[in-house]
């Protein structure tokens, strides 16, 4: 997400929408990978020597369930994408580092399949079915499980 200087009027702001890939993300160093383009829509504007933007960032982002370990996609977005900038002499000004940042602070550290009561992770459901039926009672908790639990005498 490159901005020539000269492309913003004076006075004003550049609306600029589109898709960029999104291997520069780097989101393999944070045990995702892109399944699909970055998405972009912003407002940049100069003010006071500096470089303003403004908007939403998205890209569809594909991790590892740490319950079930099995693989999910899911959107991640920053809404609102803020960035304001220092012009440091050149014209073309590279969004992507701010957006890297930004999209690696919404990633989730332990991801669940089931996050966002979109889906029921298989791990969470086959727990439930191993533990017996008293799991599955309104109200039950993983104590009362262990409280079933036989322990041998010496």
């Amino acid at each position: 997400m490159k901005v020539h200087l000269r492309q913003i009027p004076e006075g004003t702001t550049l609306h600029i929408e589109g898709e960029e890939d999104a291997k520069p993300l780097g989101l393999e160093e944070a045990d995702a990978s892109p399944a699909g383009p970055l998405r972009y829509s912003l407002d940049v504007g100069l003010s006071g020597g500096g470089l303003f933007a403004t908007g939403k960032i998205a890209v569809r982002a594909r991790m590892q369930c740490v319950g079930c370990l099995g693989e999910f996609e899911r959107d991640i977005v920053v809404d609102p994408f803020s960035l304001q900038t220092e012009l440091t002499g050149s014209e073309l000004i590279d969004l992507t580092p701010s957006a890297r940042e930004d999209i690696h602070l919404h990633l989730p550290a332990h991801p669940r399949c089931d996050a966002g009561g979109g889906s029921e992770c298989p791990a969470v459901r086959g727990a439930a079915i191993r533990a017996g039926s008293p799991a599955s009672a309104p109200g039950a908790t993983a104590w009362d499980v262990l409280d079933q639990l036989k322990t041998k005498k010496n």
